[in-house]
C-alpha cells in the first residue's frame, strides 16, 4: 500500500526518502552548531505551509520571532505572509519561560490547530531545561528506590530527563503530525543527543556535518534511518543557496 509522503520540498533531499518523510513520523534531525539544522527545518515548515498547504508549526527557544523571519528574508521566504494567512505559526519562548506545563501547551496547541508539521528547536534546550521544573508528584520515591537499588542525586536527575524524553516523544507519535526534532550534537560522535535515548525512540535520524574548511560545500547530510521507507545511506553534501538549502550527491561534487 502507497503511503502520502510528508514532502519537504528541500531540493534533492526527497529523493533520498522515497518522496518524503513518511507521515506522523517523529524525525530526529542532528548536527553540530552551523551545521544549517535550523535552515532546513524553516525550509520544511514554510514549503508545507505555501507549497503544500498544511498547517505548520515553528517552535525555538533558541531565536525570537523576529530573528526567524529576518532569517527567512534572505531566502526569499515570507514568513510573516504565512503568518497573516493562517497557514504557518511560530512560537517563540525563551529558556526562562519554560516550565512543567510548557510541553503540554504545545501539544494543546498542535491538536486545536490541527498542525501537520511540527519542529522545536532544540530537543537539547527543551529536556535540559524542562525536566528542571517537573512537577515533584510526576516522581514517585519507588522508581528511584527499590529494594535492589537507591539512585544517587545525580543518577536520579538523569532518569528524570529519560521519563521526560519518553513521555515527549511518545506523546508526539501518538499525534497526526509530521515532527522534526533539533538536536546538539558534535561531528562523528555516536551518540545523536545529550539524552542518548531519543535516538533510538525516534522514527528517523537526519545527520548533518559541518566542516569549516570554507567554500561550497563545507556541509553535508546522511539520514542514518527512516522507519517504514528504504532509505538512501550516502553523504550528501549540503550547499546553502540563495532559496535555502540544496542537497546534492557526490558525483556532483566532483563535477
Amino acid at each position: 500500500m502507497r503511503i502520502t509522503k510528508s514532502r519537504t520540498g528541500i531540493p534533492g533531499f526527497d529523493k533520498l526518502v522515497q518522496g518524503g518523510l513518511p507521515p506522523e513520523s517523529t524525525i530526529l534531525l542532528a548536527g553540530p552548531a552551523g551545521s544549517a539544522k535550523s535552515i532546513f527545518s524553516l525550509q520544511y515548515i514554510y514549503n508545507g505551509a505555501t507549497e503544500y498547504n498544511e498547517q505548520s508549526m515553528y517552535v525555538s527557544f533558541e531565536q525570537s520571532r523576529e530573528s526567524i523571519i529576518n532569517q527567512g528574508k534572505q531566502f526569499g521566504w515570507k514568513i510573516a505572509e504565512a503568518e497573516k494567512k493562517g497557514k504557518m505559526h511560530l512560537k517563540c519562548m525563551p529558556v526562562k519561560k519554560i516550565d512543567h506545563t510548557t510541553f503540554t501547551e504545545i501539544i494543546n496547541y498542535v491538536k486545536e490547530k490541527k498542525i501537520k508539521r511540527l519542529v522545536i528547536d532544540s530537543l537539547s534546550t527543551l529536556s535540559i531545561n524542562a525536566p528542571m521544573y517537573s512537577a515533584i508528584n510526576e516522581v514517585y520515591l519507588r522508581e528511584l528506590i527499590t529494594q535492589d537499588n537507591i539512585y544517587s542525586p545525580s543518577l536520579g536527575g538523569d532518569f528524570i530527563l529519560k521519563r521526560f524524553i519518553y513521555m515527549l516523544i511518545g506523546e508526539l507519535q501518538e499525534l497526526p503530525v509530521t515532527t522534526l526534532l533539533i538536536s546538539e550534537s558534535d561531528n562523528g560522535q555516536e551518540n545523536y543527543s545529550r539524552d542518548n535515548v531519543s535516538e533510538f525512540l525516534c522514527d528517523g535520524i537526519i545527520q548533518m556535518h559541518f566542516e569549516s574548511m570554507g567554500g561550497k560545500y563545507s556541509r553535508s547530510l546522511l539520514v542514518r534511518k527512516m522507519r517504514h521507507v528504504k532509505n538512501d545511506e550516502d553523504l550528501h553534501p549540503v550547499e546553502i543557496s540563495r532559496k535555502g538549502i540544496v542537497i546534492h550527491s557526490m558525483d556532483e561534487k566532483r563535477e
